[in-house]
C-alpha cells in the first residue's frame, strides 16, 4: 500500500511531460515564424529580380 501512495505522489514524470509539451510548442512557433519570414524574403527577392531585368 505504501508503494501505491508513493507512486501516486510522484510528479517527476508529469514534470518531464510538461517540459516536453513546452518544447514542442516553442518548436511549432519557431517553424511558423521562419516559414512566414521565408515567404516574405522569397517575395522580396522575386520583386528585386523582376526589377533588375
Amino acid at each position: 500500500m505504501n508503494v501505491l501512495k508513493r507512486f501516486a505522489a510522484d510528479e517527476s514524470g508529469a514534470t518531464a511531460i510538461e517540459y516536453g509539451l513546452i518544447a514542442v510548442g516553442i518548436a511549432i512557433a519557431i517553424v511558423t515564424i521562419v516559414r512566414g519570414v521565408g515567404t516574405s524574403l522569397n517575395n522580396s527577392f522575386t520583386k528585386i529580380n523582376g526589377n533588375l531585368r
